[in-house]
């Protein structure tokens, strides 16, 4: 009984020192720059996480008495036009896009790379059929397609995630054919195929994990793509709805006192998306070269 009870503990202990020491050799095996932009973004997930204990005012709280004030020590981010302190909605206003976007990047994502591995493994009339359907697709302005729907489905959280996810579907399936037409040809695919393997599994288990740098630097750059594109939906009315503190529709509420030089509200939202986008898109940046050089 002793031992039974004596056994978990060196277990537990050591759980947490394998952990860090584990996430210490992958920060060591990437670009210092990586590590900076990585750094931001989980700064904004950290808000989007835990941002209702981070604020220093309510995010939602009204104060007609201290409309549009500028940036001082009590209020770092000045207040909008209805009294919010700005700082505090700019670190709630990270929790839904944090959630709308990388949901409609994985599902646009997920759906790409299992019509690229289709088009990209079976040549002949399938790839040629599948391909002109996506320049197709592609030939369309994704804000303008994007637009379209939305205005003709409603704006809501869910059917922006379902409407990118379409729209981000070609694209993706476009970059993975043309990886998965350079791998169908290699030896390991010829042994499956004279294994007996059918096609569907040489797809998932041999091609697929050797296009895993494709399908990642995928996922990292479209969803900075997805950051920006809900923002911009936001800012038209189209993408997330009131009463959220999203940065999208912040902007558009503060545009219209730019003019009377009121620039707080627009210019710490706009920089919140900026950094952002710069962070996850430099990511995708990082990680393609670190896997070139690895390579």
């Amino acid at each position: 009984m002793m031992d039974l009870l004596e056994f978990p503990a060196p277990a537990r202990a050591s759980f947490f020192p394998r952990v860090v020491s584990r996430l210490s050799r992958a920060v060591r095996g990437l670009p210092p720059s990586v590590v900076v932009r990585s750094l931001i973004l989980l700064f904004w997930i950290a808000c989007a996480l835990f941002g209702d204990r981070l604020v220093p005012f309510d995010p939602y709280a009204e104060d007609f008495l201290a409309t549009l004030t500028p940036p001082d020590v009590t209020h770092w981010f000045g207040t909008d036009q209805l009294g919010r302190d700005v700082f505090s909605r700019i670190i709630v206003g990270s929790r839904d896009i944090l959630l709308v976007a990388p949901l409609a990047t994985l599902g646009g994502v997920a759906a790409g790379t299992i019509i690229g591995l289709v088009l990209g493994y079976f040549d002949g009339l399938v790839d040629a059929i599948g391909a002109r359907l996506l320049d197709t697709l592609m030939a369309f302005p994704f804000i303008v397609l994007v637009t379209m729907t939305l205005v003709a489905l409603g704006p809501s959280n869910l059917t922006v995630i379902l409407v990118i996810a379409i729209a981000y579907a070609p694209l993706v399936a476009r970059t993975v054919r043309a990886a998965v037409r350079e791998q169908r040809e290699r030896e390991y695919v010829s042994a499956a195929r004279l294994g007996g393997e059918n096609a569907f599994a040489i797809m998932a288990l041999e091609i697929l994990p050797n296009i895993r740098e494709t399908t990642l630097i995928e996922l990292v750059t479209r969803l900075g793509y997805a950051f920006f594109s809900i923002a911009t939906l936001s800012f038209l009315g189209l993408g997330i709805q009131p009463p959220s503190a999203d940065w999208g529709l912040a902007i558009a509420d503060g545009y219209g006192f730019l003019t009377g030089g009121k620039w707080w509200v627009v210019v710490f939202n706009s920089g919140a998306i900026v950094s952002l986008v710069m962070a996850t898109n430099l990511i995708a940046q990082g990680v393609g070269a670190f896997e070139n050089n690895r390579r």
